[in-house]
């Protein structure tokens, strides 16, 4: 009996929406793109693409923000059995050109609006057989970027409406690279974690059952390149509506909640703590809510049971990473703010997810005790592109070390103590940052903070705290190391706390400690 043909995950999206061609699948302002369209232009794209040279083997880098065409043509260069890369948009220049020539582009396809970044990396990536632009460049897109545009590359929409939009047949194979996503762009050297068709594949049937539900309506307000992007497959594939953002705005992201019923959306703490901090918030209709996601960087238990009294019972957390794929879940039931030990853990494994707490030698460590989180699972990564010492070090007999410090308690919950990288070693010991940051965040008049190590004399760090209060609160830097040390001890006291009144975030809206540390020494 022959084995049965693989279905690309375009190609089951795709075919689940045929039978709903008159729904609207993406909204973008006041933009509504039916079902019926989006599958038309995805087929046109890929004609046109694999007309221009796209297909198996070859990397396409996506310099786009969160746009309908962006997912368009992500899904027609993976129709066509071609790998993606999607850049985050602000990264630095040189960044962004050393992750395009580390997967050895050959299209370049552009978000009109960021014509004049991809100039810069025309000029500083060569070469690159395609540059392709996603329409022409608004008329008010600033200095430069109309020239920019109209020198860069071919409109692929204008060359996607010549063709017809007959259903493109998938060339992928289950073992094909699929996308290559790079890491540790803002904390070192980016690493480009590998994914094939059938990892891909596995992971939005995982997305689907995570974070999907009947009738979801799915807001986008972070980058489609991040993990909003995947959930967003997650969500088509479920038959579900997915509203974009080209950019994030609490204030905006309350009134669509409104406006477009969402039911579901995810945001990195920092992100849900401004839209909690809104001032529209409490007077704003959210009923419509069923699910808000949060992960990818450390919460405040405190801020999470503020967050479920606001929203009612529709939180839940995720920890996951692109090596592992999604690791545990805490679900909104478990999210009770009378219980602030449990909000502390990132839940249970997830069906299938293997977790275990390592030393440093690899001894598998009992209950309570911290060391490196390792997993294993059928949807762990593949590798590092070319890079087969770093995937040697990282991905050991089947087992992802992730480089995270955690526990696992008596009862399967799963903390995340800190990133090995980020732990501050001072006089008398180690200094979790995530641990500091919890115990600042519980104080009346901190509303977040980030805890970074500055190196100091002897191989130790200094302790620096960057905190935004609640407006008009009448506290000092004093104030707050007089509360850790009596609170915490002596040890985790902060040489200094400075004061701002948002802390720097990444692309993705992680806290952007890199940054932070950088620019520490110039503050003394």
């Amino acid at each position: 009996m022959p084995a049965p043909q693989f279905r690309n995950y375009v190609e089951i999206i795709l075919e689940g929406l045929a039978d709903e061609s008159g729904r609207d699948v993406l909204v973008d302002g006041d933009r509504r793109m039916g079902a019926g369209e989006f599958r038309s232009l995805v087929h046109r794209l890929a004609r046109a693409l694999r007309e221009r040279g796209v297909g198996p083997g070859r990397t396409v880098t996506l310099l786009c923000g969160n746009l309908p065409e962006t997912i368009a043509v992500r899904y027609a260069v993976n129709l066509l059995g071609a790998h993606f890369n999607h850049l985050y948009n602000r990264l630095a220049c040189d960044v962004q050109a050393l992750m395009m020539a580390d997967v050895e582009t050959y299209a370049l396809i552009v978000d009109p609006r960021l014509a004049g970044r991809a100039a810069e990396l025309v000029r500083a990536v060569a070469p690159i057989e395609r540059v392709l632009l996603l329409g022409k460049a608004p008329e008010q897109g600033g200095p430069g970027h109309e020239h920019a545009a109209e020198s860069l590359g071919e409109d692929l929409l204008a060359l996607a409406a010549e063709q017809p939009d007959a259903p493109v047949e998938s060339a992928a194979r289950p073992d094909d690279l699929c996308f290559i996503r790079h890491s540790g762009g803002t904390t070192g050297h980016p690493k480009g974690v590998r994914s094939t068709f059938a990892r891909m594949q596995g992971g939005v049937a995982r997305t689907r059952e995570l974070f999907s539900g009947t009738g979801r309506r799915d807001l986008v307000c972070t980058p489609l390149s991040h993990a909003a992007g995947f959930i967003a497959d997650g969500t088509l594939s479920a038959g579900g509506t997915v509203v974009l953002h080209y950019a994030f705005d609490p204030a905006e992201v309350l009134a669509t909640i409104t406006r477009e019923r969402i039911t579901n959306m995810m945001l990195l703490p920092p992100l849900l703590y401004q839209v909690l901090d809104h001032p529209d918030a409490a007077r704003t209709d959210t009923s419509s809510l069923q699910q808000i996601t949060y992960g990818g960087t450390p919460s405040s238990p405190a801020r999470i049971a503020e967050a479920v009294r606001l929203f009612g019972p529709v939180l839940q957390q995720g920890y996951g990473q692109f090596e592992a794929g999604a690791v545990s879940v805490l679900p909104a039931a478990e999210h009770d703010p009378d219980h602030p030990d449990v909000l502390r853990t990132a839940g249970r494994p997830v069906p299938g997810v293997e977790v275990e707490i390592r030393d440093e030698t690899g001894r598998v460590l009992p209950a309570g005790r911290v060391g490196e989180i390792c997993v294993r699972s059928e949807m762990v990564f593949e590798g590092y592109w070319k890079n087969p010492d770093l995937t040697a070090q990282v991905l050991r007999d089947g087992w992802v070390h992730t480089g995270d410090l955690g526990s696992l308690d008596t009862r399967g919950y799963l903390t995340v103590v800190d990133r090995i990288k980020d732990m501050i070693a001072v006089v008398g010991g180690h200094v979790y940052t995530t641990e500091l940051e919890d115990f600042l965040n519980t104080h009346p008049a901190v509303r977040q903070s980030a805890v970074y190590g500055v190196k100091g004399t002897g191989g130790y760090e200094h302790i620096h705290a960057s905190v935004v209060t609640a407006p008009g609160a009448p506290v000092t830097s004093d104030d707050l190391r007089t509360w850790v040390r009596e609170g915490r001890g002596a040890m985790y006291e902060p040489d200094r706390v400075d004061f701002t009144g948002a802390l720097p975030l990444t692309d993705a809206g992680k806290p952007d400690k890199k940054l932070l540390r950088a620019e520490a020494p110039s503050r003394g």
